[in-house]
């Protein structure tokens, strides 16, 4: 009876060890369970989404560990997972075996209560579920790869194969490509928009950055599309105040301290000006223009020749007529950026990196230009294309005029008339002089600013000798 009881406990200790390594089992299965669950939300988050965010590198770690592994790499990870679940259930299913081949089910619940641990069967099917799905994701992650290779394959296969179009509405278009095969790494800026020695960034780049192709089929023609419509304009109100004025002229360069002065001195007469011209126009609404005003002649790149002779006798007509037309835009209301320098010049304009090739990066801000020769030389020599496009907002302090045969390249050069600071092809009316301009009849039918309003190289043209200076 001893023995048989002894045997008893034996069996019972046995039994007591059992179920407390399948609870722990359990615990152990459950924990990983969710952590299977939980990595594979992430995985499916990271591969899903970084297929479909592969050019924004950085978003996240995940995105990039996404974009490192490639399709082989995605498929090997869910069929690691999808293993390690069926190993489980191998291993549930010799516990549950072990659990049934036991003599002492009899008083089971007494001693072990159902909510002491998951019922093992339930926790296998939960097990086998999440391995059906993992084993369906993978499927659906492998069509999902298998897709996108063959798109991008297909995206590659386009940009491999572009062909210079023939269309007559863009008869330099292949001209422009042959001269891009040759010379596209004489400046950084062809890099900088995206041009990387291939056919395809070449038509990309002369269709969407300059106009001399037409667009690809195969682009977003929406994203290279400039915007529809310009920000509505401010109202231009007279100014009485000139202290802001003096700010944005600056000091450091004796010329920029002789027009602050002349400023201060005239104040009084600029506010009778003001008043008198605001009567005249009656409440009449004016629309307040971005202006920007560089003064070439004083940047380090010209020399700057003006400043040290200022307290010696040197010349000041330039400075005068500087000073006087910055105090009348500003009183009338606009807006003013001043800029001495070459580096202001570019960062205002958007002139992108290089030796001023190629357009600007952004729509020119600025409704209006006011710059001297030296200053129209910097702009030509750093905005590429777009100083042709912009030039119509140009005017340029010229203190005695330029003559018309000297402003016209073709009829200067037929006829033999040279000059440093002629042949702009400009429109007269866009040189400011210290000469008051005579009236032009409204029956004349004068040409815009913005148009070309020149005669052919044959045309009469005054010439130096029949004309005086300055009209």
């Amino acid at each position: 009876m001893a023995k048989r009881t002894r045997i008893k406990n034996e069996l019972l200790r046995v039994r007591v060890q059992v179920h407390g390594t399948m609870a722990h089992s359990t615990s152990q299965c459950l924990i990983f369970v969710l952590g299977i669950g939980f990595f594979t939300l992430c995985f499916l988050m990271t591969s899903l989404g970084g297929q479909f965010s592969a050019k924004r590198l950085g978003d996240s770690p995940f995105t990039i560990r996404t974009e490192v592994m490639g399709a082989l790499e995605s498929r090997g990870v869910l069929r690691k997972m999808s293993d390690m679940l069926e190993m489980m259930v191998k291993r549930m299913d010799v516990l549950a075996r072990l659990e049934n081949s036991t003599d002492f089910r009899k008083g089971e619940e007494a001693r072990f209560p159902p909510d002491r641990s998951v019922p093992a069967a339930g926790l296998m099917e939960r097990i086998q579920a999440i391995a059906q799905n993992v084993s369906d994701i993978a499927v659906k992650v492998d069509q999902i790869l298998r897709n996108s290779l063959m798109n991008g394959k297909v995206i590659e296969g386009r940009r491999d194969q572009c062909e210079v179009p023939r269309d007559p509405k863009y008869p330099d278009c292949s001209g422009k490509v042959e001269w891009m095969r040759a010379r596209w790494t004489s400046d950084p800026c062809y890099a900088f928009f995206g041009v990387d020695g291939t056919e395809c960034s070449f038509l990309i780049y002369l269709s969407e950055v300059e106009w001399f192709c037409p667009p690809l089929p195969w682009r977003n023609q929406t994203a290279a599309m400039p915007s529809s419509k310009p920000p509505p304009r401010g109202q231009a109100a007279f100014r009485s105040n000139l202290s802001y004025l003096l700010e944005l002229i600056g000091s450091g360069k004796e010329s920029l301290i002789f027009m602050k002065k002349r400023v201060r001195h005239l104040a009084s007469q600029w506010l009778l000006a003001t008043q008198s011209l605001a009567q005249k126009l009656k409440g009449r609404r004016r629309d307040q223009k971005q202006i920007l005003i560089h003064i070439g002649f004083l940047t380090e790149e010209s020399g700057d020749v003006f400043s040290p002779r200022v307290l010696k006798g040197g010349p000041l007509g330039e400075m005068v007529q500087w000073a006087d037309i910055l105090a009348a835009l500003f009183v009338l209301g606009h807006s003013l950026k001043v800029t001495v320098s070459l580096k202001e010049l570019q960062s205002n304009l958007g002139v992108p990196p290089g030796r001023g090739n190629c357009p600007l990066t952004v729509p020119l801000p600025f409704d209006l230009i006011y710059t001297d020769y030296h200053g129209l030389q910097q702009m030509k020599q750093h905005m590429g294309l777009s100083f042709k496009k912009y030039r119509c907002r140009v005017r340029v302090i010229d203190t005695f005029g330029t003559e018309p045969a000297y402003n016209l390249e073709e009829y200067a050069t037929l006829h033999g008339y040279r000059t440093n600071w002629g042949y702009w092809n400009l429109n007269p009316k866009q040189f400011m002089t210290m000469f008051r301009q005579r009236k032009v009849p409204a029956s004349s039918g004068g040409p815009s600013l913005c148009q070309e309003p020149w005669p052919s190289a044959t045309a009469r043209v005054p010439a130096a000798s029949e004309k005086s200076q300055g009209t």
